[in-house]
This record gives structure tokens, C-alpha cells and sequence, in this order.
């Protein structure tokens, strides 16, 4: 196993390439060790005119298999909340921080258990969301949950704490700023929540997403 120091996905990354190009290269990273065990690359999807790019932690289990972004169950959430916050789905790029399913299995079990990545692999995935951020060039950005809020804005985010408002998003390369960030839990929290608290849960969401919404008028 490569050490964690040497975890980069920026070699595997080409110059000037569109979308397309990316997701190709993408399905052959071995920036870090996660995609041993993944099933395959799951890159972002959208078109480059998208004006709102929605940022999430990474693949869950169904978007391992299928090799697309949030099309599990906190993708079906992410779908209605966009829906009820009055955001046009064709003008989205929906994509994560970490491009590779990080797993467990309990002992003897089949299940593939979520696991979070860690910083060193959320800042080896980096390159790619940069160059996605590069092509689509969003008018503003979502980050749905605490990874993707700590790769776009550092180890310091916390969602409880700078959620809902508008903030800057900071230039990659940390010269200037490259636009407008908001930030909310990931869809997955409210699937994890009681009954009443997912309510409560599923509603801040919105109300977050709306905040975007109204920041694209």
C-alpha cells in the first residue's frame, strides 16, 4: 500500500481535457488506494453549462454498481429536495469529493458498509473536483455534508456551523476566489434520522437549497 503521503490523484489527471476526456481518464486513477476495492470511478454528471454544482461525499453503494452519482436512496431524497427548492435538475452538476466507494464489511458479512474517507483521500480526489469546477464553472456551489465542505474550503468546515448562508469559495491554487459556496448536510442524514427529526432533517435542506436557489436569480 502506497503511503499516505504519496496519495495523489493529480498525475492521472490531463491537461486540457473536456468532461468527456476527464471521466475517461478518471475510470484508471490509483491516486489512492480506495480503488482497489471499489467496484469502478464514479464520476460527476451534468453538462458544462450547468449553472449549480452539487458536491457530495462520495459513491454509496448503488453508485459503485451503476457508476453514476446519486442515483441510491440519499439520491432520491437529493432529487425531491432540488424539486421543492424550485432548482431546474438540467441546470445541475451533481458530483462528489471522493470519485471511489470507501467500504467495510462486518465480520463474516457480505454487506458493504459506508465508511468515510479520510482527509488524506478526500485531498488526493481533489484534482478531479478542481478540474470539474474548472470546465463547469458554476455560478454557485452546494456542498452537501462535511466532506465535501472540507474539500472545497479546508479541515476547519464545519456544516452545523456555516450552513445555509452564502459563502466564497476559494480559488484551488488559493489566488482569489473562484465564486460562491453554500453549504448543507448530505441527503444521507435525513435517511439516518428518527421520524420527527428526519422531517425537521429533510426540511433544512430545503430550506438550504433554496438559499442557492435564489443566489441563480
Amino acid at each position: 500500500m502506497p503511503d499516505p503521503d504519496d496519495y495523489d490523484a493529480g498525475p492521472f489527471v490531463p491537461e486540457a481535457a473536456d468532461l468527456a476526456a476527464l471521466r475517461e481518464a478518471a475510470a484508471g486513477c490509483a491516486g489512492c488506494p480506495l480503488f482497489r476495492e471499489a467496484t469502478q470511478t464514479v464520476f460527476g454528471s451534468g453538462t458544462t453549462t450547468a449553472r449549480l454544482m452539487l458536491v457530495g461525499e462520495q459513491p454509496g453503494d448503488q453508485e459503485d454498481r451503476q457508476g453514476e452519482p446519486f442515483v441510491g436512496p440519499a439520491g432520491g431524497v437529493l432529487t425531491r429536495a432540488i424539486a421543492e427548492a424550485g432548482i431546474d435538475p438540467a441546470q445541475t452538476y451533481v458530483t462528489n469529493a471522493v470519485k471511489h466507494f470507501k467500504f467495510e464489511r462486518p465480520a463474516g458479512g457480505k454487506r458493504r458498509i459506508h465508511k468515510a474517507p479520510n482527509l488524506r483521500e478526500i485531498s488526493a480526489c481533489k484534482p478531479w473536483l478542481t478540474s470539474e469546477l474548472h470546465l463547469v464553472s458554476p455560478e454557485v456551489v452546494v456542498a452537501l455534508g462535511a466532506t465535501a465542505g472540507k474539500s472545497l474550503l479546508g479541515s476547519s468546515f464545519r456544516v452545523s456551523q456555516q450552513r445555509g448562508v452564502p459563502l466564497t469559495l476559494p480559488s484551488p491554487d488559493g489566488n482569489g476566489d473562484e465564486g460562491t459556496l453554500v453549504a448543507t448536510i448530505h441527503p444521507s442524514a435525513v435517511l439516518r434520522a428518527g421520524d420527527q427529526a428526519r422531517k425537521d432533517a429533510y426540511a433544512g435542506l430545503v430550506s438550504d437549497l433554496k438559499v442557492a436557489a435564489r443566489l441563480l436569480r
